[in-house]
C-alpha cells in the first residue's frame, strides 16, 4: 500500500548516511540507532512519516516484536532491504507480538498496528507457526476450571477433524482394562476422568514420529500437597500436552511427509479418599513396579505409561514435552528449556536449530551414574531420587527406563509460562522450543 509507513532498521552509520533528513529530529529524540530503541519521525505537517528502529548485531525474531502494541494504529511496511530469512523472522515476530489473551475481559484488545506482508517471506510457515503458538498460549493460559482433561480431548478432536486424522480416547476405568495403570492411578481422585488421547495422521509408510505430552491439567501435589505458592501456577502443568498439540498442528498444517502419532496423558492430580498415597506401589504398562516416593512427582508416572506405548511401535523419533521439574528451572531459569537426548547427532542438530530460530533449548546430560538414586528396596524403581540434587536428570533417567533401546528420544523439560513480558512473548502460557522441534523433524526425519 502506498500510504503504509516505512520501518527502517538502522545503526548509527546508516542513520547518518540513509536518513540525513531525520538527523535533527533523532538528535532531539536522543536516538542514534541504539539497539532496542525506536524513533517515530514526523513529516513537516506533524504526521508520522517513518519509524526508525535500532539495528542489533544480527536481526532476530524479536527485533520488531514489540511494535504491534506500541506503534500508533495503522499500516506499516518494511523499508529496509532484507533477506528472505530475515524478513520471515521479523514478520513472524510481529505476528507473535500481536497476541493477546482477553477471553475473560469485558474490554477486548483494540486494533493494533499492522505490518504488510513482505514479498519474499515464507508465509505458509509464518501462518502455521503463529497459529500453533497462539493455540499453545491459549491452552496454557486458560484457567483449570475451563481446561481439564475433557477440554484437552476436545482440542485434539478438533485438530483431528480439521486435518482428517484418526483419534482414539481411553478414559476412566478403561485405562485399567487397556493397561495404562499409572495414568489411571494419578487421575482417579479427580471428578474429571483421566484419559489417554491418541491421535494419528499421515502416511503409514513414512518415517514415524511420536509426540508425547504431559497433560496434568491441575496439580495439587496430591496427598503430598503443594504449598499455596507452589500450587498457584499449576494450571500450566498441562503445558507439555499443549506444546505437542501445537507442534502436531504445525506438522499437519504444513504437511510434513511423516507418519505422526500424538499421545497425551490428560489427568488432574487431585486430593480425595481414593487418591494415590505415598509409598503405594504401582505396576506400570511396561510391567515394572514403581514405589511412589512422592505423589507430587506424578508427571513422570503418566508419561511412563505413554512413553512405553510410544516405544512399542519403534518410531524413528520420540519427543516428549513436560513441565516436569523445578530443578530444570533452577539450572537454566524459566525462559530456557532443558532437553535430554540419547542420540548425539540429534542433540547437536537441536541445539543449533534452536539458536538459528531464536527458539533455544539447552542440553543436560543423561548421567547414568545417577540411575541408582532411583532404586527402591521394595519395588523395581522409585518415582523420586534418594537425594535432592540433579532432579531434572534423575527425572529424565526415570523416563528413559520406558524408552526401548536404540530409539532416538528427546525429552523437553520446560516452564511453559512467561513470568515477565518481553517483545513478542507476553506474560502467560508459552510454546518453548516448539519451532525448533518442528525444524528438526523437517530437516532430519521427514
Amino acid at each position: 500500500m502506498a500510504d503504509a509507513i516505512a520501518i527502517y532498521i538502522v545503526n548509527a552509520e546508516e542513520l547518518q548516511t540513509d536518513h540525513p533528513d531525520s538527523t535533527a529530529w533523532c538528535q532531539a529524540s536522543c536516538f542514534s540507532g541504539q539497539v532496542g530503541k525506536t524513533c517515530l519521525v514526523p513529516d513537516a505537517t506533524g504526521k508520522l512519516s517513518k519509524v526508525l528502529v535500532g539495528r542489533p548485531d544480527s536481526l532476530d525474531t524479536w527485533t520488531l516484536a514489540g511494535l504491534p502494541k506500541t506503534l500508533p494504529t495503522g499500516t506499516y511496511r518494511l523499508g529496509s532491504t532484507l533477506s528472505a530469512s530475515s524478513a520471515t523472522k521479523l514478520y513472524l515476530g510481529w505476528q507473535l507480538g500481536s497476541y493477546s489473551f482477553d477471553r475473560y475481559k469485558l474490554t477486548k484488545t483494540g486494533p493494533l498496528a499492522n505490518l504488510e506482508i513482505p514479498d519474499n517471506i515464507d508465509l505458509t510457515y509464518v501462518k502455521a507457526a503463529t497459529e500453533a503458538t497462539y493455540l499453545v498460549r491459549d491452552l496454557i493460559t486458560t484457567p483449570s476450571n475451563n481446561m481439564g482433561p475433557d477440554q484437552l480431548e476436545e482440542t485434539a478432536r478438533s485438530l483431528a477433524d480439521r486435518y482428517d486424522a484418526k483419534i482414539q480416547v481411553i478414559a476412566g476405568g478403561d485405562l485399567v482394562i487397556e493397561n495404562y495403570p499409572m495414568i489411571y492411578a494419578v487421575g482417579k481422585a479427580s471428578t474429571r476422568a483421566p484419559r489417554l488421547i491418541d491421535l494419528r495422521w499421515g502416511n503409514p509408510d513414512a518415517p514415524k514420529v511420536t509426540l508425547v505430552g504431559k497433560g496434568v491439567c491441575f496439580d495439587s501435589g496430591g496427598l503430598d500437597v503443594k504449598s499455596a505458592t507452589g500450587m498457584r501456577l499449576m494450571k500450566k502443568d498441562m503445558g507439555g500436552a499443549a506444546q505437542v498439540l501445537g507442534l502436531a498442528q504445525m506438522i499437519m498444517e504444513i504437511g510434513l511427509p511423516i507418519n505422526l502419532r500424538v499421545l497425551v496423558a490428560a489427568v488432574e492430580n487431585s486430593i480425595a479418599g481414593n487418591a494415590l498415597r505415598p509409598l503405594d506401589i504401582l505396576t506400570s504398562r511396561k510391567g515394572t513396579t514403581i514405589e511412589v516416593g512422592n505423589t507430587d512427582a506424578e508427571g513422570r508416572l503418566v508419561l511412563a505409561d505413554a512413553l512405553w506405548e510410544a516405544s512399542s511401535e519403534e518410531p524413528d523419533l520420540i519427543i516428549d514435552c513436560a513441565t516436569l521439574t523445578g530443578a530444570a528451572r533452577v539450572a537454566l531459569g524459566t525462559e530456557l528449556p532443558a532437553f535430554f537426548c540419547n542420540h548425539n547427532e540429534i542433540t547437536s542438530a537441536l541445539l543449533k536449530t534452536g539458536l538459528d530460530l531464536d527458539d533455544p533449548l539447552w542440553n543436560l546430560p543423561l548421567h547414568d551414574a545417577y540411575r541408582t538414586m532411583l532404586d527402591s528396596p521394595v519395588a523395581d524403581m522409585n518415582n523420586i531420587a534418594s537425594g535432592s540434587y540433579g532432579g531434572s536428570i534423575t527425572a529424565a533417567l526415570f523416563l528413559q527406563e520406558f524408552i526401548q533401546a536404540d530409539i532416538p528420544w528427546i525429552h523437553v523439560d520446560f516452564m511453559a509460562y512467561n513470568l515477565r513480558s518481553l517483545p513478542g512473548r507476553p506474560e502467560g502460557g508459552e510454546a518453548m522450543g516448539m519451532r525448533a522441534l518442528f525444524e528438526l523433524i523437517k530437516k532430519h526425519i521427514a
